[in-house]
């Protein structure tokens, strides 16, 4: 065999030089502007912009680098891709973080930001920086104003009395996303209810549309969970009368089960209480009221409690069969849910039926399951199942399954004029007012004589005063501040004062992925003509732990733009991913207390920026995630290495004469790997995408052994190496790409073709079963017959052994997968 390599030794491979070179290059030929005008067809690729917290940690790399990876891979399949970087400025730890290192929200902010920004240029992603926005910043925020003006002109949002969840570390009031077991879900403290005026946005009018997932291709765990948060239920709403002639209204699934209701139970919070209450129950009740308001709703809903409640002194008229039942208070009753009233029916829930067991409260079967003699007097738990109604007048015999018993009751309900069917939900309207300084200001003025009165147009934006107090003391920062508070009535020209809260900080991520398309737009916060380019979003990624809040409100906040004319789609997201998150080496979650916190800036430095981005390709499943391996990086950095020692070593060969057979193998090679590769990037299956990189480098030192850099197809698989390597390592491929003569950018050049005839494989491992068992694994032709298979099979001395003395009766042979020969 003859080769016309001769060997020389690769010079060092600087992966710091590299980087910084390609970025500066990159930069200068703007090669991430995209333009708004091209033949190609548009992909809108997202993923969610961090929050300014000070520094990139290896999570935002994790979120970050496979999502660039995607949207380069996008590029070099033909498509015009925008994808856009900014940053969600607003909240509560800028202003928890000025407080502590006594410096100001903004100051803190914009410098974290400048910070960040060389971070994300380091990790070489093709962020368009021309469409950066910051959402602190009132050219943001002043369309935040706007678009509450226009909510609250279609009655989209409004204003109201009521009980709120409060966080009293944080010194604000929290939207019931905001609490997670109890908690305030940023500091973890244990939250409170208060009565407050707030504004809200009416989601709750757009339940309907946000169940339904039908042209978006989501994730099912997150449709789950956002079905599950909306709680949508089907039923009838009943009117029951205390003896005073007060409605008390139920909601309940069950109409089926009314003749079983034997006491009512109110919520502590219940506006009917403290009228019905009698002089002798007072004292007690007003006692409970006062525990139950320090409880935290987990804790009022856990099944593990002990029942706890009071009767109040008054009953009510149950309108089904006019008997009269005792009014309690319960602390598991919540007047955020239903209507704050249930009708108790303790032979059929099993709440109900502990608490009247604990109380002493009748317990009245109404459905009895066929063929059953359940009685009350027997029972050990409540029977929530189906079966047939008794003890329920006209309605005795009626089945309950398949919803009959339901449909009639529901029916004579409304004949009777005592209740009507309903459809009911779980969640409740978007509270957005906020008690603290770093947020959007909300454009209201109250005049004593005018009321509430929206700030005009032209007067936008309401700037955030940058010398207010901004020290938490539970009312917002705002109200001390004398030139913002005070101002003149733009209706009648009267003294007047500012809305003093701020706007929740999620109604910046609800739309602003309408914002990157035109950042610079000055007459309104979408620019139309590129609305109608680049919408919707094709391609959204970021955590799971957004479903309920962020995800949920950028659908809401769609449909509302949507309705005000504003937009002409109804989702935001066509494709939704969430990726998994990294862990520390410990297997926890990293944080700083458990010195686990892995510097993504010391590996970039160390490393170089693509070793730190195929490592977390590699890592792990990208929806998994998993712990960090600090020897793991080791790994990928002997094959950054390998490729550009393989690529400078062997650039500059001559072809010459080389075996026909090990030409063929390289072009095989070649020829998967451009698939396989490919194949996996479009899946975000990136983990194996670095093994099949992997494997194809090891195929080309291999080959090089054997003589196939004399073949002109050499070179042409060091630039589909190169190729394949550029969504993953961008400054490792330019840098390869230029080495091989080619000219800039390998990031503008398509992605390669393979030919079909050369993926086919030859050959494939099959399973050899006796009776069913398999006994070895032999590998054959694809096509083989089934003579030559089972001859080939036979000659296996675990085959034979297990064959040993028997009949061979049946051959069942599948071609390329099976072969199951039955003895006896």
């Amino acid at each position: 065999m003859v080769t016309s390599e001769t060997r020389v030794r690769a010079r060092p491979y600087n992966a710091t030089t590299v980087e910084e070179k390609w970025q500066r290059a990159w930069e200068e030929a703007a090669l991430h502007s995209t333009p708004d005008e091209s033949e190609r067809p548009k992909w809108y690729a997202l993923t969610m912009y961090p929050y300014p917290s000070g520094d990139l940690h290896i999570g935002h790399w994790y979120a970050m680098a496979p999502s660039d990876a995607a949207a380069r891979f996008k590029r070099m399949n033909g498509y015009n891709v925008l994808f856009p970087m900014g940053f969600d400025a607003f909240g509560l730890p800028a202003e928890n973080a000025a407080i502590k290192h006594n410096v100001h929200p903004h100051k803190w902010t914009m410098s974290n930001i400048e910070r960040m920004r060389v971070q994300l240029r380091s990790m070489g992603g093709m962020f368009d920086w021309d469409r950066e926005i910051i959402t602190c910043l009132p050219d943001y925020y002043k369309w935040n104003q706007w678009l509450f003006l226009k909510f609250l002109e279609h009655d989209i949002a409004y204003r109201a009395n009521a009980p709120v969840w409060w966080c009293p570390n944080c010194q604000t009031v929290l939207a019931n996303e905001q609490v997670v077991d109890g908690e305030c879900e940023r500091c973890h403290a244990q939250v409170t209810k208060r009565d407050l005026t707030q504004w809200f946005f009416r989601i709750t009018n757009y339940a309907d549309e946000l169940l339904d997932f039908s042209t978006i291709d989501w994730p099912e765990r997150v449709v789950s969970m956002q079905r599950n948060w909306i709680g949508r239920s089907e039923g009838a709403r009943v009117v029951f009368k205390s003896e005073q002639d007060d409605p008390i209204e139920v909601f309940t699934t069950r109409p089926d089960t009314l003749w079983g209701a034997t006491f009512m139970v109110l919520a502590p919070e219940h506006p009917l209480v403290e009228k019905l209450t009698t002089d002798e129950q007072r004292a007690e009740v007003e006692e409970y009221v006062s525990w139950a308001r320090r409880q935290t709703e987990i804790q009022r809903m856990s099944t593990e409690n002990e029942k706890t409640g009071v009767f109040i002194g008054a009953y009510a008229v149950n309108p089904v069969n006019n008997e009269r039942v005792p009014i309690w208070i319960a602390d598991y009753v919540l007047m955020g849910y239903g209507t704050g009233a249930i009708m108790a029916v303790p032979a059929h829930d099993q709440r109900d039926f502990e608490f009247a067991k604990q109380f002493a409260l009748p317990i009245r079967v109404v459905i009895r399951p066929e063929g059953s003699d359940l009685h009350e007097t027997t029972m050990i738990e409540a029977y929530p199942d189906e079966g047939v109604m008794v003890n329920s007048g006209a309605f005795d015999g009626t089945p309950t399954p398949n919803g009959e018993a339901v449909a009639r009751v529901i029916e004579w309900l409304e004949r009777e004029g005592i209740g009507s069917g309903e459809i009911n939900y779980r969640f409740r309207d978007w509270l957005i007012s906020r008690q603290r300084y770093w947020g959007s200001p909300i454009p209201i003025i109250y005049c004593d004589s005018c009321g509430a009165v929206p700030v005009p147009e032209e007067d936008l934006p309401v700037l955030l005063p940058e010398d207010a107090e901004f020290e938490p003391t539970g009312v917002s920062p705002l109200k001390t501040h004398s030139s913002f508070y005070n101002t003149t009535c733009p209706s009648c020209g009267a003294a007047a004062t500012r809305e003093t809260d701020t706007l929740d900080t999620f109604m910046d991520s609800s739309w602003y992925q309408y914002r990157f398309l035109n950042p610079h737009f000055e007459d309104g916060p979408v620019d139309p003509d590129k609305a109608g380019k680049w919408l919707p979003v094709d391609q959204y990624t970021g955590g799971i732990e957004h479903a309920t809040m962020h995800l949920l409100y950028a659908r809401f906040f769609t449909k509302a733009m949507r309705d005000i004319g504003l937009l002409n789609i109804d989702e935001p997201f066509t494709r939704l991913y969430n990726q998994g998150i990294i862990l520390g080496e410990d297997n926890e979650k990293m944080s700083k207390s458990r010195g686990n916190v892995v510097d993504p800036d010391e590996l970039v430095n160390e490393l170089g920026a693509d070793v730190v981005r195929l490592y977390l390709m590699f890592i792990a499943p990208w929806d998994q995630g998993g712990p960090w391996n600090s020897r793991g990086i080791a790994g990928i950095e002997r094959f950054v290495r390998r490729v550009w020692v393989i690529t400078d070593e062997t650039a500059d060969v001559r072809p010459g004469e080389v075996d026909a057979g090990v030409e063929a193998e390289l072009k095989k090679s070649m020829h998967r790997a451009i698939k396989v590769v490919g194949d996996d990037l479009g899946a975000f299956e990136f983990n194996t995408m670095v093994a099949r990189l992997m494997e194809y480098v090891n195929d080309l030192y291999q080959l090089r052994e054997r003589g196939a850099t004399a073949s002109p197809v050499w070179n042409e698989a060091l630039r589909s190496l190169a190729l394949l390597l550029a969504p993953s390592a961008p400054h490792l491929a330019e840098e390869v790409w230029e080495r091989l003569g080619q000219s800039f950018s390998i990031h503008q050049q398509p992605w390669p073709e393979y030919d079909p005839a050369l993926v086919v494989e030859n050959t494939v491992e099959m399973a050899v079963q006796i009776n069913g068992k398999v006994r070895d694994r032999i590998d054959t032709a694809v096509d083989a017959a089934e003579d030559e298979v089972v001859k080939q099979a036979m000659a296996s001395a675990r085959v034979r052994e297990a064959v040993g003395d028997k009949e061979i009766r049946k051959v069942i042979y599948v071609p390329g997968r099976i072969l199951n020969i039955v003895v006896g």
